[in-house]
């Protein structure tokens, strides 16, 4: 990190013009961040403009999208992975390679469906980017259906949508009727000679259909629980043919990157982080708002620059989760150099995800709020795998008893052990995302944990606690818990 450190204090000695050639060769050092608008790819994010289709291709939408369709689907596939972009979803995997998994030699041969499905579920919570692509830009993401599945040679696109985004829904299958009506989807779509369909299938808002496997049963119309792989969704997917499961923003850019050029997006952020992003910040900062900057824009400058700074200035920031509850917490002192890309947040031990940053200052309890993390993972668990079953009800359960202080500090190593009992035992990474918070928790706020236990036991007339949370004089009485406090977490 002392590296990135340094690259932060270079000063800014390039001015950026539109579409530029990949500076990040040329100048090793630059600054990342200060995203000029002509290189926006999400123009409308603030709703300035209508969401219309004239208003859509007033921006620039729809235009040339014949000739890219024409290209064929090497070609695109081939500018997406020159882009070097990233999966925006949360796992961050390439998406050009992703997409070339639906065309294996001889791919010909099995004749039938393909799909091409979008997952606008969007479950994380401190996301709220795809819904804002949505309610401003929809005709980004129908048009981007439509050259995602040439690439994948796919037949349709089904937009798996979170049931509660009622409003969501009407926006984007207007935008879609309008395509529809301009013949820009459908039967020969632009006039290219390529059949293609959009869909929109409204969820039922379970967090576990986030996960593509989950996702696809639950457009099958079963329970939303993940699938054992292989067979990988690519081979055996969506009603048994290949598919491909992609986000709401990965899709929504790849129009612009096909018509502005692969080079253009990867000229943005460092190497293996390219492009811009879509950034939602909440919490404790004076203008939470989504915006969009250059990967590897330092944390601070991000937040000092489009939010207004923290509530109570800088030195009061207590942590910042940067990528949606699932990832571990960062502190203060880590927050005050990082940059905001995979690479980095990785190696501080945390994780972009889908660049939810949630901002918590030092009036925030940190326990209470890593404890409401555990509860909602418990409740959102589809209960196919043991580790995870058992375990987010046990970490629940220790949370509940951590936010009280009614514990012993042998526990806060028990449960960190629990955690990796159930990190990577597990069919899809809800277990992962369960364990990451309170190993980030423990990590970076341990002392916090054992003030809360010592507070506890002052209060109690320092009686002790022991494993499970028993105090002196705590039993059982005819199968009930007599004479022992018992910790609910809904205060």
């Amino acid at each position: 990190m002392l590296r990135n450190f340094k690259q932060i204090q270079q000063p800014r000695t390039f001015i950026r013009g539109l579409a530029t050639a990949a500076d990040a060769a040329s100048i090793p050092n630059r600054v990342h961040g200060g995203l000029k608008d002509q290189d926006r790819i999400f123009q409308n994010v603030y709703g300035t403009y209508g969401h219309d289709l004239k208003s859509a291709q007033k921006m620039g939408d729809w235009y040339k999208t014949k000739e890219i369709i024409l290209k064929g689907d090497k070609w695109i596939i081939d500018e997406m992975k020159k882009s070097g972009l990233r999966g925006r979803g949360g796992a961050g995997f390439p998406s050009g390679l992703k997409w070339s998994f639906m065309n294996p030699p001889g791919w010909e041969k099995n004749p039938g469906p393909r799909y091409l499905v979008v997952n606008a579920d969007e479950g994380e919570p401190g996301t709220c980017k795809d819904r804002e692509i949505i309610r401003k830009d929809p005709h980004k993401l129908v048009e981007g259906c439509l050259l995602a599945g040439r690439a994948m040679n796919a037949t349709a696109a089904y937009i798996y949508i979170r049931g509660e985004f009622y409003n969501e829904t009407v926006v984007l299958q207007n935008a879609i009727n309008e395509a529809y009506k301009a013949g820009l989807i459908g039967k020969n779509a632009c006039g290219s000679g390529y059949d293609f369909d959009v869909y929109i299938h409204r969820g039922m808002g379970a967090y576990i259909c986030g996960e593509e496997t989950a996702l696809i049963e639950s457009i099958e119309g079963k329970a939303g629980k993940p699938r054992l792989k292989p067979p990988f969704p690519a081979g055996v997917g969506l009603f048994g043919r290949p598919t491909t499961v992609a986000n709401v923003e990965s899709v929504s850019v790849a129009p612009t990157i096909l018509r502005r050029g692969g080079d253009w997006f990867a000229s943005f952020g460092r190497e293996r982080n390219a492009g811009t992003k879509l950034f939602c910040i909440s919490g404790h900062v004076n203008e939470p708002c989504t915006v969009e900057e250059e990967m590897s824009i330092p944390l601070k400058e991000l937040l000092e620059k489009h939010c207004g700074g923290i509530k109570g200035g800088w030195d009061n920031l207590l942590g910042v989760i940067p990528g949606g509850s699932s990832v571990p917490i960062m502190p203060k002192e880590t927050c005050d150099n990082v940059l905001m890309d995979y690479d980095a947040l990785r190696d501080v031990g945390s994780g972009l995800g889908t660049a939810a940053v949630i901002v918590l200052n030092k009036q925030t309890d940190i326990i209470r709020a890593i404890q409401r993390f555990s509860h909602f993972y418990k409740h959102e668990s589809c209960g196919q795998c043991t580790p995870c079953r058992e375990g987010t009800t046990w970490l629940q359960r220790m949370m509940d008893r951590f936010y009280t202080g009614q514990a012993t500090e042998r526990e806060i190593d028990m449960i960190f052990e629990l955690t990796k009992e159930i990190e990577g035992h597990t069919i899809c990474a809800l277990g992962d995302a369960a364990a990451w918070p309170v190993q980030g928790l423990i990590k970076s706020f341990r002392p916090v944990m054992v003030d809360r236990i010592k507070e506890f036991q002052a209060k109690h007339g320092g009686e002790s606690v022991e494993y499970g949370g028993w105090v002196d004089g705590g039993k059982i009485k005819d199968g009930v818990v007599v004479d022992n406090p018992l910790p609910s977490g809904h205060h």
